[in-house]
C-alpha cells in the first residue's frame, strides 16, 4: 500500500507553497505556528502524519535564522509524530555562500546548517541551484538539487533568440553554469567578467574577457543580493559596447536597495524566480518574476513516486 502523500508550508513564502500544492493537486496540510513574545516558536501539525510520505516547504531566506529554526522545529514535530519520511524541500538554502574557510578560524556554515537539519529528522531534502554543489555533500541524506534551466529557457529562448547574444559569466566561478544556458541557447558566445577586489574587499576594478562589442548581453548567476555588483557588471560592460545588457539570477535575494539600484541602472530586465518572495517585485518593471512552483511539485511527484528526479532536466 503506497504511503499518503501531504505537504506543509513553513512561513517564508506560503504562496509559493500553495502553488507546489495546487500543481500536486491537493491542500496544504494544517499547521499552526506561534510565535512568543520572547521570540521563540511552538509549532501544532494539525492532521494525522504517521506512516505519511510529508514534504514541508520552506525557504531559508531573510530573516534566515527564524526561517532556518522554524524549519527544524516543524522537522521535529513531523518526526515525533510518526512520519514515515520527511523531505525538507529548501526552495532556496541560506547559509550556501559560507560553504568553505576562506581564512583561519571562520566557521564552514553551510555544512553546520546540513548538519541541523539531519539531526532534526529529515530524510532527504529538494532544492535548486545551490551556491556550491559541493554542499550536497555536507549532508548525510539524499540531496536533490534541481537546475533552474528548464524552468527559465524557455522565457529567455522567446525573449534573447537573437544571434548576438551573448552569455556572461559574473565570475570565473560561474563558467560552467554559464556554458550551460549557452549551449541551450543555440551555443550562444561566452564571455567572463574578472573581478579584482580592493583591500577592503570591495569590487575595485573589473574587465571582460570575450568580445561584447555590439551584441546582446545577458548576465547569468545563481542569485542577486544587494544588487551592487551585478549593476557594475551591467555598466562594464555597456563601456565595452554592448548593446543591451540583461541578467538572469535564479534566488533573488534582494536585500538592502537593491530594488533601487536595479531600477536605476541601465539594465534592461532582471529575470528572477519566485524561490523567495518579494511583496513589491511586481511594483519594479525591469523585474521578471518566473514561478518554479510547477516545477518544485513535480520533482515532489517523482520522489514521493519514487521516479527519476534527473529526468526533469531533459525537458529543456
Amino acid at each position: 500500500m503506497a504511503r499518503e502523500l501531504i505537504v506543509f508550508s513553513g512561513r517564508s513564502n506560503p504562496e509559493f507553497s500553495r502553488s507546489v500544492a495546487e500543481g500536486l493537486g491537493i491542500e496544504l496540510g494544517r499547521l499552526e505556528i506561534v510565535k512568543f513574545s520572547d521570540g521563540e516558536l511552538s509549532v501544532d501539525v494539525g492532521d494525522n502524519v504517521r506512516g505519511k510520505d510529508v514534504f514541508v516547504i520552506q525557504s531559508t531566506s531573510s530573516p534566515g535564522n527564524d526561517h532556518l529554526m522554524e524549519l527544524l522545529i516543524v522537522i521535529d514535530a513531523l518526526k515525533r509524530a510518526s512520519a514515515s519520511r520527511i523531505t525538507a524541500v529548501i526552495p532556496y538554502f541560506g547559509y550556501a555562500r559560507q560553504d568553505r574557510k576562506l581564512k583561519p578560524r571562520v566557521p564552514i556554515t553551510a555544512k553546520l546548517v546540513a548538519d541541523l537539519i539531519t539531526t532534526a529528522g529529515a530524510d532527504r531534502v529538494l532544492t535548486t541551484d545551490l551556491h556550491a554543489g559541493q554542499i550536497m555533500g555536507f549532508f548525510n541524506i539524499p540531496v536533490d538539487n534541481l537546475n533552474a534551466l528548464p524552468v527559465l529557457i524557455p522565457y529567455i529562448r522567446t525573449k534573447y533568440s537573437s544571434e548576438d547574444l551573448v552569455i556572461v559569466s559574473p565570475d570565473a566561478g560561474g563558467v560552467e553554469r554559464a556554458r550551460k544556458y549557452a549551449s541551450h541557447l543555440g551555443n550562444a558566445d561566452l564571455a567572463v567578467i574578472d573581478k579584482r577586489r580592493g583591500s577592503n574587499n570591495q569590487v575595485s576594478e573589473m574587465k571582460v574577457i570575450g568580445d561584447v562589442k555590439g551584441k546582446v548581453c545577458l548576465i547569468v548567476d545563481d542569485m542577486v543580493d544587494t544588487g551592487g555588483t551585478l549593476v557594475k557588471a551591467c555598466a562594464t560592460l555597456f563601456e565595452e559596447g554592448a548593446t543591451a545588457v540583461s541578467a538572469c539570477c535564479v534566488h533573488p535575494v534582494l536585500s538592502g536597495n537593491a530594488f533601487a539600484k536595479i531600477g536605476e541602472s541601465q539594465f534592461g530586465e532582471l529575470i528572477v524566480t519566485d524561490t523567495i518572495p518579494h511583496i513589491h517585485v511586481q511594483d519594479e518593471g525591469k523585474v521578471k518574476v518566473i514561478s518554479m512552483a510547477k516545477f518544485f511539485a513535480n520533482a515532489i511527484k517523482r520522489i514521493h513516486d519514487e521516479d527519476s528526479v534527473s529526468g526533469l532536466l531533459k525537458a529543456v
